[in-house]
């Protein structure tokens, strides 16, 4: 299934830029997501580069327009202005890559899902690698995190590529271990769990 099927199939509404905030009013914070890679089988990469497009949030399941939070009922799916390519090769030892900031209505989501659009790979041989997502779906993060008022709510989602079998192709896959979430106020600074 590639990636326009399943936004058919699963109902998701496309909208660029336009958040959560754009449809229900209310308070927003910032959510900023980022990339990272743990080791799995990233060693026997010269380049990984990923290819990311936009993504879905979901929300924790509250009713639409509550007095509290404001929490949204289904997940929304947010396409970047522009595809966002993260090599993982570079992103070892807790380094990380922003692939879109956007200001969002405030609430509390159960987990974001990464709309990938192809790898790209080259092994230390010099040979092109197959790397593929699973069914063609999101990379899935079930990671619970708030998008706070006057809050900036980093999100890092961690995946790897794994080597399956005796196959020579790999799988990209979600490291669940791997996923932060951190706020930070105003000034920059961490703000309390």
């Amino acid at each position: 299934m590639d990636r326009r099927t399943y936004l058919v199939t699963t109902g998701a509404a496309t909208a660029s830029m336009v958040g959560f905030a754009g449809c229900l009013g209310g308070s927003t914070g910032t959510l900023a997501t980022r990339v990272t890679d743990q080791p799995g089988d990233i060693g026997d990469f010269e380049e990984c580069i990923v290819t990311v497009v936009g993504m879905w949030l979901g929300p924790d399941g509250a009713d639409s327009g509550t007095e509290s939070g404001e929490t949204p009922s289904e997940r929304e799916y947010y396409e970047y202005d522009e595809p966002q390519e993260a090599d993982l090769v570079q992103l070892q030892d807790g380094e990380t890559q922003l692939v879109d900031e956007r200001e969002l209505e405030t609430g509390t989501y159960e987990f974001l899902q990464l709309d990938t659009d192809g790898v790209d790979a080259t092994l230390n041989d010099g040979s092109e690698a197959t790397v593929e997502v699973p069914g063609e779906a999101p990379l899935t993060f079930n990671q619970s995190f708030e998008v706070r008022e006057n809050t900036r709510t980093v999100f890092t989602a961690d995946f790897t590529p794994v080597k399956r079998g005796q196959t020579g192709s790999y799988v990209l896959q979600p490291v669940p271990d791997g996923i932060t979430v951190d706020y930070e106020g105003d000034d920059g600074t961490a703000t309390p769990e």
